[in-house]
C-alpha cells in the first residue's frame, strides 16, 4: 500500500512541478495563435495596398501560416517541458509516413507552386481544364484551387490536377468568338437569308466589326440549307452576346417567313405475316 501511496505521490509532484511549464506553454500558444493571424492580416492589408497579385497573395499567406504554426506547436513543446530533440525526431518520422501515405498532397503543393510560377490562371479568371473542372477561379491555397462555377457552385480543384492539365483561359483574350448553327429549307434564297441575320448582328453594338460577322453555307441537303454564323464580342460581352442575338436571328426569320428545313419521319414497312421486331 505505502509502495502505491509513494508513486501516486511521486506522479502528482511531477504534475505540480510541471504545472508552471504547461501553464506558460498554453499561454504561448494562445498569444501565438493571436500575433500569428495578427502577423497574417497586416501582411494581406500590405499586399493588398501594393497591389500583389490576389493568387500570389493567397498562397503566400497559406504558406507563412503553415510554417508560423509549426514553429509555434515546436515552441510550445518545448516550454512544456518535451525534449525538443526527441519531439523533432518524432516529427520528422511522422511527416515522412505522412508524406508517404500523402503523396497526392505533396504533389497539390507543387502543383501550386507551378502555378503560382508560371501563371497561367489568377484570381478572377474564367477557365476550363480538360480534367473537368470550369469556372471563375476565386482563389488558389496551398493545395487546392476554388473555382465558382456559373450556376454559383463552389468547385475546389487539386493545384496537382490543375498543373498537370491543359487549360483554356477565356480571360486572356480581349474578345471571343460567337458561333451559331441553322438550317433553313433549300427553296430559300441564300442571299436573304444572309442578309437578315448580319442586319441582326449589325444592330448589336456589342458585336465587333473587326472580324466582321460571316454567314457561311456549310452543307447542302436535297431538303435544307445548314448555315454556320460566326460573329464577335469582347470576354465581357460574350454571353449577352451569344443568347441575345440567338434570339433575335430567330425571331427575324420567323418575321420575314424564312421557311425551316421538312421535318422527316422514318417509316418502317412490315411485309404481311414478318413478325414485327
Amino acid at each position: 500500500m505505502k509502495q502505491v501511496e509513494n508513486g501516486l505521490e511521486k506522479i502528482l509532484d511531477s504534475i505540480l512541478d510541471r504545472v508552471p511549464s504547461i501553464a506558460l506553454g498554453l499561454i504561448i500558444l494562445f498569444a501565438g495563435v493571436y500575433i500569428i493571424r495578427l502577423v497574417a492580416k497586416i501582411i494581406h492589408n500590405r499586399f493588398e495596398r501594393r497591389e500583389v497579385d490576389p493568387s500570389l497573395r493567397e498562397f503566400i499567406l497559406s504558406l507563412l501560416k503553415f510554417i508560423l504554426y509549426a514553429m509555434l506547436i515546436i515552441s510550445v513543446a518545448s516550454t512544456m517541458g518535451f525534449k525538443t530533440t526527441s519531439f523533432l525526431a518524432v516529427l520528422s518520422a511522422a511527416s515522412l509516413a505522412i508524406g508517404l501515405s500523402l503523396q497526392g498532397s505533396l504533389s497539390n503543393l507543387a502543383g501550386g507552386v507551378l502555378i503560382l510560377l508560371f501563371r497561367p490562371f489568377r484570381v478572377g479568371d474564367s477557365i476550363q481544364s480538360n480534367s473537368g473542372a470550369a469556372g471563375a477561379v476565386e482563389k488558389i491555397d496551398i493545395l487546392y484551387t476554388t473555382l465558382r462555377t456559373a450556376d454559383g457552385i463552389a468547385v475546389f480543384s487539386p493545384n496537382g490536377v490543375l498543373a498537370n492539365s491543359i487549360i483554356t483561359n477565356y480571360s486572356d483574350i480581349e474578345s471571343r468568338r460567337i458561333e451559331y448553327k441553322l438550317s433553313v429549307s433549300s427553296r430559300e434564297d441564300i442571299k436573304k437569308v444572309r442578309g437578315l441575320i448580319l442586319e441582326v448582328l449589325k444592330k448589336d453594338k456589342r458585336v465587333l466589326n473587326t472580324p466582321a460577322p460571316q454567314v457561311l453555307v456549310s452543307e447542302l441537303t436535297p431538303s435544307s440549307v445548314n448555315l454556320i454564323v460566326y460573329s464577335w464580342a469582347s470576354k465581357n460581352d460574350y454571353s449577352g452576346a451569344f443568347y441575345d442575338n440567338q434570339e433575335s436571328i430567330r425571331e427575324t426569320l420567323n418575321e420575314h417567313n424564312v421557311a425551316a428545313p421538312p421535318a422527316q419521319n422514318e417509316i418502317h414497312i412490315v411485309a404481311s405475316g414478318e413478325k414485327k421486331q
